[in-house]
């Protein structure tokens, strides 16, 4: 188990839901993943970001799903691309990766607390 986070340390991880609006291959990764376009809502728009979630999802089962990602961590250039969130799953002992989501449809941008 890593350190512990205090309740402070947790609040400034900013996880919000959001919608995928577009998916595309990614053939420069060096692991195989999607660019995903992300719709958050109003109030932080749309991100862009990179995820190693080609196992277990087609682009179709992707394109409006809604999925948690973190959205205020500094932006990583990932060869020609700029992901500006990061995509949130459980990662299994192979690499395979189940995103999170929320059970039911709700508003884009929610924070997750």
């Amino acid at each position: 188990m890593k350190q512990e986070l205090s309740w402070e340390d947790f609040e400034k991880v900013e996880m919000r839901v959001g919608t995928i609006i577009e998916v595309n291959d990614f053939p420069e990764a060096r692991k195989a993943a999607y660019q995903l376009t992300i719709d958050f809502g109003d109030a932080i728009g749309i991100r862009k970001s990179s995820a190693q979630i080609t196992k277990r999802y087609t682009k179709d089962d992707l394109k409006h799903r809604q999925i948690v990602a973190v959205v205020n961590f500094q932006k990583k250039q990932i060869g020609k691309f700029m992901s500006e969130c990061l995509v949130l799953g459980a990662v299994g002992e192979e690499g395979d990766v189940v995103l999170l989501s929320p059970d039911f449809k709700v508003e884009n941008g929610l924070r997750i607390g």
